[in-house]
């Protein structure tokens, strides 16, 4: 083999990682471990002096100066919700959520698998009253990494529990973001939020008189992004309801539209969301000091909520509403789907790593003790969640297979001229 055929399979290997649905969770694992390396090393004083050393103006007098950290979970991470709120409008509009039959399925699950996680929580956090405002870090998933997950497993997943997968993600992302608008947000400016409001009909208005150029719109976002962080409301709630009001052109059945603005800023951001924000988020947030941590520590009531919560609600939340829903003709199985593949899926929404990262820090946003507690509980359930349902995934039998040896027992019993004994059903059944 050449150097120039080497240089063009790595080339096309890289390629390929790249612009797989893996390659996101992925970097964003690589990030996670690295901090939790640097974190626990020589270096983990020069990384939390990194992170919180003054990097720029007072943009407002809640945050005081900005930081590298604030930068990233303030300012970043509103792209990163931006890029969600365009994908959720994408599926409402015309993808796996734009009508009543589709969203059947994933809704239940979603919905339990937020309700359960934080019941779990609250009932294991009731005797520390400073923990309770927690409650919403578990009912989080992370659809990097859980996607990027089940990518990696590759056939031993069919494409129906992916989509199952993505959709009850989505659903979840949007009462995740709710959950920050209506529980986490404390002293309200009411000037600043009229300002917000003022801003977002302009994009309105901009939409309804069909202006298509991106660059009015992306000033918009900047501008909406400055009033919402004055306003008391998270800045990056910004990005969500900005996304809302970015002009869309339907394209059914396609990937998408040329001249759809919402597509080009979807397509623009989403490597730099990949392989940049979210894996630098998860480098500022993931660093938890493990010295001295002990089996003890980890079963304190907030880090056991969260475990907790991520591991069992979740699982429970997911399954059961998949159950439930197909058991009262709400919707139908996932198609070539095993109970057991649907089950290790619904463990994998157990993953919430990015947004219960980010829901600890708004929850405990002067207490970083309990912040680093949470760490500790965000990692265990998420690991727990992500190693056993891959177990699960890789080893369960598939509904395929399953179907292809009925069809090899029938050929040889056809052969054999008797048919009849497949027919009949088993003892027992």
């Amino acid at each position: 083999m050449t150097a120039a055929h080497t240089v063009s399979g790595l080339r096309s290997a890289a390629q390929r990682f790249l612009t797989s649905e893996a390659a996101g969770g992925i970097v964003l694992m690589f990030a996670a471990a690295l901090a939790i390396l640097v974190a626990n090393s020589p270096l983990g004083l020069a990384y939390q002096h990194l992170l919180h050393a003054p990097a720029g103006p007072a943009l407002s007098d809640k945050l005081g100066p900005m930081t590298a950290h604030l930068w990233i979970n303030d300012g970043l991470m509103a792209i990163f919700f931006l890029l969600v709120g365009l994908e959720i409008k994408r599926e409402l509009v015309d993808g796996r959520l734009s009508t009543w039959e589709q969203r059947r399925l994933p809704a239940l699950p979603a919905l339990l698998g937020m309700i359960l996680p934080a019941g779990i929580y609250l009932s294991l956090t009731q005797a520390a009253p400073s923990a309770l405002n927690g409650w919403a870090i578990p009912a989080a998933t992370d659809i990097a990494f859980a996607v990027g997950a089940l990518a990696l497993l590759g056939r031993h997943a069919p494409l129906s529990l992916k989509l199952m997968l993505v959709s009850v993600a989505i659903i979840d992302d949007m009462g995740a973001v709710a959950i920050i608008a209506i529980f986490y947000t404390a002293a309200i400016n009411g000037w600043a939020l009229a300002a917000a409001a003022v801003v977002v009909g302009a994009m309105w208005a901009m939409n309804r008189v069909g202006i298509k150029r991106l660059m009015p719109y992306l000033l918009a976002l900047g501008l909406l992004w400055y009033v919402t962080l004055l306003s008391g409301v998270h800045a990056t709630i910004a990005g969500v309801v900005g996304a809302f009001f970015i002009p869309y052109v339907a394209s059914p059945a396609a990937p998408d539209a040329p001249e759809s603005p919402l597509h080009r800023l979807e397509h623009a951001i989403a490597p730099w969301v990949g392989f940049l924000i979210v894996p630098a988020f998860g480098f500022a947030n993931a660093g938890v000091s493990l010295a001295g941590v002990q089996l003890v520590d980890m079963l304190a009531p907030l880090p056991l909520g969260i475990a907790a919560g991520l591991f069992l609600g979740k699982q429970l939340g997911v399954f059961g509403g998949v159950v439930l829903a197909v058991k009262v003709g709400l919707a139908g199985k996932p198609r070539g789907a095993t109970w057991l593949q649907i089950y290790a899926v619904a463990m994998l929404c157990g993953i919430g790593f990015t947004m219960s990262l980010f829901i600890s820090g708004l929850a405990f946003p002067a207490q970083p003790e309990l912040v680093e507690q949470a760490k500790l509980g965000i990692m265990a359930g998420s690991l727990l969640s992500a190693v056993i349902a891959c177990v699960i995934l890789r080893f369960a039998p598939k509904a395929a297979d399953h179907d292809a040896q009925r069809s090899q027992q029938l050929a040889e019993l056809r052969r054999d001229g008797d048919v009849a004994s497949l027919e009949r059903p088993a003892a027992g059944g």
